[in-house]
């Protein structure tokens, strides 16, 4: 009879002995599991990049990470995003958008654009459930932002319920 915590004896608290799955296959069988893996992880970034290069953004996916855009979009909500570089960005456009020195994208409403005679657009955004504009987000003496601040624009969404 073995009492439990005898020395020498080994009770895995989960139930699963994943270490003594492992020590009972053959090599092959081993080789076969790594391989299924790597395939895996392989295949995720390959549709990760391609979605990357479809859509245009660095970042295709998003999760809604607080409540400043409620109604619209509620914490964890995913956001489908395109960032075509000749779109417009326009006024109540919803667009992710990184400010240096954060490293959390946010999701925002674009409230009012400026287009200069040259081309260059500034725009400034806003979370709907908020009472004032994002200036006091943006990085000190940023008052507008710029189309290279713009991770991408929301085409899509999934609640998540």
């Amino acid at each position: 009879m073995v009492r439990a915590g005898a020395v020498g004896t080994h009770l895995p608290a989960s139930g699963l002995d994943i270490f003594g799955d492992l020590r009972k296959m053959n090599k092959r069988q081993l080789y076969y599991q790594v391989l299924n893996f790597a395939m895996i992880v392989s295949s995720a970034l390959m549709i990760w990049k391609g979605l990357i290069v479809l859509t245009g953004s660095e970042s295709p996916i998003v999760v809604v990470l607080s409540g400043s855009m409620e109604p619209a979009f509620h914490r964890g909500d995913l956001l489908f995003l395109t960032n075509f570089r000749e779109d417009p960005i326009r006024a109540g456009e919803i667009v992710v958008f990184k400010v240096e020195g954060r490293d959390i994208p946010i999701v925002h409403r674009v409230i009012k654009v400026h287009e200069k005679d040259n081309g260059d657009i500034k725009f400034l955004t806003k979370g709907d459930n908020n009472e004032v504009d994002d200036r006091g987000l943006y990085k000190e003496g940023q008052n507008w932002l710029e189309k290279k601040d713009v991770v991408g624009r929301a085409r899509g969404m999934l609640f998540w319920l």
